[in-house]
């Protein structure tokens, strides 16, 4: 694999591609290929957004980064490249869970039940 200068994003990829190889799950090659786009152009989504197209208890995973205007009511498992620490507070005061892409790829290795988000 080509570095592409970001340690984080180069591990990030990394971790998504060896989740790929071993569980065959489509997700994580997609999400890779999506975290390859140009930062500028990588998917940038509101909390506000993701309430009101996600139901209580869903797991998402959003290959680039989650702002923090709106508000969510309900419980939801987020993985993403960043997140905004207003971001942060909301989806934890909500009772969900915040992670990075490889925990995310950790806890949820198959793929099964995980919604990609933008992009």
């Amino acid at each position: 694999m080509k570095n592409i200068g970001n340690p984080v994003l180069d591990s990030t990829v990394l971790t998504l591609r060896r989740a790929f190889k071993s569980s065959k799950a489509r997700i994580w090659r997609d999400v890779s290929n999506r975290l390859l786009k140009s930062a500028s152009i990588r998917t940038s989504v509101n909390i506000g957004k993701i309430s009101k197209i996600t139901k209580s208890n869903d797991v998402l995973v959003i290959p680039g980064k989650v702002l923090g205007d709106g508000e969510i009511s309900h419980r939801i498992v987020i993985g993403a490249f960043s997140f905004t620490r207003s971001a942060v507070e909301k989806i934890t005061l909500a009772g969900g869970e915040v992670l990075t892409i490889p925990e995310l790829v950790e806890k949820y290795h198959s793929g099964a039940g995980v919604i990609i988000i933008g992009g």
